[in-house]
């Protein structure tokens, strides 16, 4: 399965790209899951997801908790969380 990854915010600058096409093991099912694997595809992605409390998930365009499962999605995006005012 391969899906398009967005970054946002200081996520996007820790992992050094605004985005990236991946395709992750079978064994990667919801969004935790994939930032846990991404986390081991270098230093920036280490930095970007070392902390999933400081995350946020969009599967399609659509705001999701870090359990969703990810099977027919075609783009992820990951981003801090929002504040607004």
């Amino acid at each position: 399965m391969t899906v398009e990854l967005l970054y946002f915010a200081w996520v996007r600058e820790r992992v050094g790209m605004a985005g990236e096409r991946v395709d992750p093991p079978a064994e990667v099912v919801t969004v935790a899951d994939l930032v846990d694997w991404l986390a081991g595809q270098g230093e920036g992605h280490a930095a970007a997801f070392a902390d999933r409390q400081r995350l946020r998930a969009a599967v399609d365009q659509a705001f999701v908790p870090l359990d969703t499962p990810i099977a027919d999605a075609r783009e992820i995006a990951l981003f801090p969380p929002v504040t607004g005012g």
